[in-house]
């Protein structure tokens, strides 16, 4: 398997925790971990593999077009990513019991952004498996990627994790 780019938003916190997670139980030499804030679209020709994580963040993120964190600049920047050849897997964070009706809808925001571009996305997750009134980062009855509560289910996060890189990464080129 070749290197995998994993890029995060915002720096700090727990996206960026979980995204070292990721990274060590893929092996951190196998992995580049890249913050979005400090990314453009160029940097995704570097890799065929690549994981995004963003978190849901307030009322601020549902009743805005993109979510208000380190992803704004660099939302519109995924239209100029040349898309041939890349497989994508997306991580959000969310809260599902202060936010029951808006459970990672960043997740959602972004993984719908990738659709349009026509990307290659693997890591749907069961819905079943959580417990939230509504997300925008269901699609098609399965989260378009792992949503992660760090704020209620931490003591999930960690098997969450190993169970989508075990579905994961075998689908990487």
């Amino acid at each position: 398997m070749k290197k995998i780019g994993l890029f995060y938003g915002p720096i700090g916190g727990s996206v960026e925790q979980v995204a070292t997670k990721i990274a060590k139980q893929i092996g951190e030499d196998k992995v580049d971990v890249r913050p979005v804030k400090e990314a453009t679209a160029k940097d995704f020709d570097e890799y065929e593999n690549i994981i995004l994580g963003i978190s849901t963040t307030g009322s601020e993120t549902w009743q805005a077009e993109s979510p208000a964190n380190d992803w704004d600049k660099f939302l519109s920047q995924l239209d100029h990513v040349n898309y041939t050849g890349k497989t994508f897997a997306l991580f959000g964070l969310g809260d599902h019991i202060s936010y029951p009706l808006h459970f990672v809808d960043a997740l959602g925001i972004l993984g719908k952004i990738l659709i349009q571009n026509e990307a290659k996305i693997i890591g749907r997750v069961p819905a079943e498996n959580y417990e939230f009134e509504d997300s925008n980062g269901v699609i098609d009855g399965k989260f378009i990627g792992l949503p992660i509560d760090v704020d209620f289910e931490n003591e999930k996060t960690d098997s969450r994790i190993e169970e989508w890189l075990d579905l994961i990464l075998p689908l990487f080129n």
